[in-house]
C-alpha cells in the first residue's frame, strides 16, 4: 500500500466541492487517512513550492493558495500516487478530461481544485510536511478484500 498527498485547494473550498471530492476518492476504493483542514502560510508554500518561487506568477500562487483554509488529505491504497494523479487529471483544467476532478469541476491552471504529489517519494516528503506521524491512521476499511486481489494487499 502507499499513501500520497491530497489537498483540496481554497478554489475547491469556495465552491463547497470538498465532499464531492472526498466522496470520489472514497467510491474509488482509496482510504482517507488522515484529513484536516487548515491555514496554510507563506513559509510552508515557499517550501511546498521551491520550485516555483523564482517564477513570475509566484505572488498570485501565494495569494490563491492562502485565499481560504484547504484541506489536507492522506489517502492511501494500492499504486496511491498514480491512481490519485488520474483521477486528477491536467494541471491546466481547461485541459483535464471530463471524467477527472480537474475536468469535472475546474475552468483554470492555477485555480485547479486539488494538489496531489507526483511521485512516491515526493509523496512521503510532502506528507511530513502537512502532518504529523500520529494523525495518519493505518487502519482497512471492511470492504478492502472487495476491492484487491490478495496478493495485491500483501504490497
Amino acid at each position: 500500500m502507499e499513501t500520497t498527498l491530497v489537498i483540496i485547494k481554497p478554489s475547491a473550498v469556495q465552491r463547497e466541492l470538498i465532499g464531492l471530492i472526498v466522496n470520489r476518492f472514497e467510491k474509488k476504493g482509496l482510504v482517507i487517512a488522515g484529513m484536516k483542514m487548515m491555514q496554510l502560510t507563506e513559509e510552508i508554500l515557499r517550501e511546498h513550492y521551491a520550485h516555483l518561487v523564482d517564477r513570475p506568477f509566484f505572488h498570485f500562487l501565494l495569494k490563491s493558495m492562502m485565499a481560504t483554509p484547504v484541506v489536507v488529505m492522506a489517502v492511501k491504497g494500492v499504486n496511491a500516487v498514480e491512481v490519485v494523479r488520474g483521477m486528477t487529471g491536467a494541471t491546466n483544467s481547461r485541459k483535464a478530461v471530463p471524467g477527472t476532478i480537474r475536468g469535472d469541476y475546474g475552468m483554470s491552471g492555477q485555480e485547479n481544485i486539488v494538489h496531489a504529489s507526483d511521485s512516491p517519494e515526493n509523496a512521503v516528503i510532502e506528507l511530513a510536511r502537512f502532518f504529523r506521524p500520529e494523525e495518519i491512521f493505518d487502519y482497512m476499511p471492511l470492504v478492502t478484500p472487495a476491492l484487491y486481489e490478495p496478493d495485491e494487499l500483501k504490497m
